[in-house]
């Protein structure tokens, strides 16, 4: 029998709550775990005036940031009408059923002033990191560094020629942010070499053609990883040029030992990293085995010898070419002061019956030796060891996280312009991606009493739009002893 549709109002008062409504395995109730924002809402009160009306709660915005960056919510108009319609973002946010979202322009207004001011992000994502390295999760022994291109809010269409420049009206907020990093050396003194074009929008951004396709404006989001669970141990932002990410690298290493103490055994790192110099700095600098491959462009393809053919003695400081001749040096540095010259004799070289395969067209060989040298020499013996081949491996989890940055947290392409909008909108993705690390691998034994009793917050899916799968975040394994 077809039951009958119930229209009159059966009960005058509804017993609701929040917290029974939100599953005990979301993802979200496991995130607000490890939220804990009562040390940068003190920190933020000396950017605030001490009279006139209530601001918005800084401590509200940023659980709503959260939540749009751990759920690809990019827009903050859509994230405003997500949170107003969704039950566990509301629960999140601590807004309860009746609180009031607040307006989208509220966060432009306060990020473009004391968000900024304070580095507001930054500590938010040192937070988060701080927590990580308490759970025990950052083993501190093998980092990874590496870089990915994120487009730029710029069209590639609208791109004026380099060598031109911009016109004397140009003016924005971006084009101010441009002319304020021209001489930093992640940005504007990166490289004397004059971009192809540059955007009006967003003259940061780096015209590039690196994925082999069609030319665009972008970004570097650079990320330092702890190798054992894929934390992100430091991000920065740069231009999309290789001798900036190099820096990006140095600035991070430096960065973790001064704030958090983290000295790694071993850096993991492609090519990109293997410069002479870089390589230097690691080994005789702070003492760093370079998991790296090295940048060699030594070999020869005339069919003459390399360098690799000639033999280096350590102990009397000479090389010997295939012919068993000596090739010495003066100690003179060439290459700014970087490199030193070894040369045969010419009397060895004259009457050398290699000479058609060593030297045909100079009367004495010369062999090019770095400083560094020696830093290199020892990457290239771990490349061929078996931790070397481990430390492959491992690289490949900053990839992923990559990979995730892009397809599941949806940052394919940047919404803010500007070397601040890069510097936030990364801090916020690597922050996300973090707390859901935390969450995967630190499973609450009974989610729903534990976060009752502390922090009273609830997390759920969109529950009209939006559709998350809540095993993913059941999967975790326990932190490491």
């Amino acid at each position: 029998m077809m039951g009958h549709r119930q229209v009159e109002q059966v009960a005058l008062f509804y017993e609701f709550s929040l917290e029974g409504h939100v599953p005990s395995d979301h993802l979200l109730r496991s995130i607000d775990r490890f939220v804990e924002l009562g040390e940068l809402r003190r920190e933020l009160a000396a950017f605030y005036s001490t009279i006139g009306r209530p601001s918005v709660d800084p401590e509200l915005m940023l659980r709503m940031l959260i939540v749009g960056y751990c759920f690809g919510i990019r827009s903050e108009r859509r994230l405003c009408e997500e949170i107003h319609l969704n039950l566990a973002y509301r629960w999140f946010c601590r807004l309860g059923l009746d609180g009031r979202v607040p307006d989208h322009s509220t966060f432009s207004k306060n990020r473009h002033g004391r968000f900024r001011q304070s580095d507001l992000f930054r500590r938010l994502f040192e937070t988060v990191l701080r927590r990580c390295i308490s759970e025990r999760l950052v083993g501190g022994e093998g980092f990874a560094v590496d870089a990915s291109l994120i487009k730029a809010d710029a069209n590639r269409q609208k791109g004026i020629e380099g060598a031109k420049g911009f016109a004397p009206e140009a003016a924005g907020r971006a084009v101010k942010e441009y002319l304020a990093v021209l001489d930093d050396a992640a940005f504007g003194a990166a490289s004397d070499v004059t971009p192809k074009f540059i955007s009006p929008a967003d003259p940061a951004a780096r015209w590039t053609g690196a994925h082999g396709g069609q030319a665009f404006f972008a970004y570097s989001t650079n990320y330092l990883i702890d190798v054992e669970n894929a934390i992100i141990v430091d991000v920065e932002a740069t231009t999309a040029i290789r001798q900036a990410e190099v820096l990006a690298a140095r600035r991070m290493i430096e960065r973790s030992m001064e704030r958090f103490g983290l000295y790694p055994a071993r850096l993991m790192g492609d090519s990109a990293y293997g410069s002479a110099d870089m390589l230097g700095w690691l080994v005789h600098e702070h003492g760093i085995e370079p998991h790296v491959t090295v940048f060699d462009k030594s070999a020869r393809t005339d069919g003459t010898f390399s360098r690799d053919d000639f033999t280096y003695d350590h102990e009397s400081d000479i090389y010997l070419c295939p012919g068993g001749k000596k090739l010495t040096t003066t100690g003179t540095l060439v290459n700014d002061d970087a490199t030193m010259l070894y040369r045969a004799s010419k009397h060895d070289c004259a009457g050398c019956t290699l000479r058609p395969r060593c030297c045909p067209n100079t009367p004495a060989r010369k062999v090019p030796r770095s400083i560094h040298e020696g830093a290199r020499d020892m990457a290239r013996q771990i490349a061929k060891s078996w931790e070397g081949g481990q430390s492959r491996r491992l690289r490949k989890k900053i990839e992923m996280l990559f990979a995730h940055l892009k397809r599941i947290l949806n940052l394919g392409r940047l919404r803010l312009r500007g070397p601040n909008g890069a510097h936030d909108e990364f801090l916020l993705a690597a922050t996300a991606q973090n707390l859901r690390k935390l969450a995967k691998l630190i499973p609450a034994t009974d989610p729903v009493a534990k976060a009752g009793a502390t922090n009273l917050v609830a997390r759920s899916t969109s529950i009209y739009s939006r559709t998350f799968s809540t095993k993913s975040t059941r999967s975790g394994r326990p932190p490491p002893s």
